[in-house]
């Protein structure tokens, strides 16, 4: 038996077998990527392009299912999936750690 345990206000333990699932989805906190020193809500990959444009970050075109940027100053890379919709906090927090101070991830 694999899941998460959710614990709800009133006392009660639930075991969710599938994360992914609808009823999860209510319960999970949404995760969003905010830029800094502006306070912006990255809503976009519009804005995040823009966003690290400015850090000297450049999209990388090697996979055409992914949306990647690269830095020739160092050897990291980011990689994105395709659809904004599908950017999840570990992808969130890979640009954070690749861009020190100028980006956080918070609760919604």
């Amino acid at each position: 038996m694999s899941g998460v345990w959710v614990f709800k206000q009133n006392g009660v333990v639930q075991l969710v077998e599938s994360p992914g699932s609808d009823s999860f989805q209510g319960l999970a906190r949404r995760k969003v990527l905010v830029h800094v020193p502006t306070n912006e809500v990255v809503t976009s990959y519009d804005v995040l392009i823009r966003i690290l444009s400015s850090f000297g970050w450049e999209r990388y075109y090697a996979d055409p299912d992914l949306l990647q940027f690269h830095k020739r100053s160092n050897v990291h890379l980011i990689s994105l999936p395709k659809d904004f919709n599908k950017l999840k906090p570990m992808h969130m927090f890979d640009i954070v750690v690749k861009n020190r101070n100028m980006f956080e991830v918070r609760d919604m």
